[in-house]
């Protein structure tokens, strides 16, 4: 039988090491070693940003969703928090990068690529109908895996930082490496912690899945940014 928790006692941790090799191939990833010395061509970045910016148009639906079935008041104020700063800090962000004149322009609307429209609507359907356990263990490597690349990014571009603060990269990794943002993804954990302690082991096993299935979705999500998947023609 599969264990659903580890030396700790944390069923988030269990999902952490399930997902051990996912996220090792994200730390693998090109995408993110451009980014992190800051020679990532502008337009990717700039084609990275817009599908982000309609990422987070869906993933705050999926806080809000998860706020209205929280089973208490403390979580559905965390969900609830957490999806304002989605739509208005981190939108705000975005919304510079892309008016502010240090990226390349475009032309027309951004169109959501296959990962971002695929990542969104798995976790809007999770959330809308699974349980609340599988929608927040859905929703968590997004605040999880992004805090820890955040992490690791703004100690590999200290160099870069440092020669040029205005760098547009420099705003990415300030804001996912933030402290408040490290403080989110800790509390996300601690309320799939909390839900996972009163779930059936068939909600278990469900919550873990969703848990892969995002993660799988986060590699994806970033590796598109670099190397791209076009629709086919219509």
């Amino acid at each position: 039988m599969l264990a659903h928790t580890t030396d700790t006692g944390r069923f988030t941790e269990h999902l952490w090491d399930r997902t051990k090799d996912l996220r090792a191939a994200i730390d693998d990833l090109e995408f993110l070693r451009l980014l992190g010395d800051g020679t990532l061509p502008p337009e990717v970045f700039r084609t990275y940003i817009e599908q982000d910016s309609l990422y987070l148009a869906g993933y705050s639906k999926v806080l809000a969703i998860l706020s209205a079935k929280s089973p208490d008041a403390q979580a559905a104020q965390f969900w609830a928090s957490s999806a304002a700063s989605a739509v208005s800090v981190e939108s705000a962000l975005h919304d510079d990068l892309l008016s502010g004149g240090r990226l390349p322009e475009r032309e027309g609307e951004p169109e959501h690529s296959a990962a971002c429209l695929g990542y969104t609507s798995y976790l809007i359907a999770t959330a809308a109908t699974e349980s609340y356990a599988v929608g927040a263990a859905a929703a968590l490597p997004c605040f999880w895996i992004y805090a820890e690349v955040g992490r690791d990014l703004a100690t590999r571009a200290a160099a870069v930082l440092a020669a040029d603060p205005d760098h547009p990269y420099a705003q990415w990794v300030t804001t996912y490496g933030a402290d408040e943002f490290q403080e989110s993804a800790a509390a996300a954990r601690l309320w799939v912690d909390a839900a996972a302690e009163v779930a059936s082991p068939r909600e278990r096993a469900a919550m873990e899945t969703a848990f892969t299935i995002a993660t799988r979705y986060e590699l994806m999500f970033w590796d598109t940014a670099l190397n791209p998947q076009p629709w086919p023609a219509s």
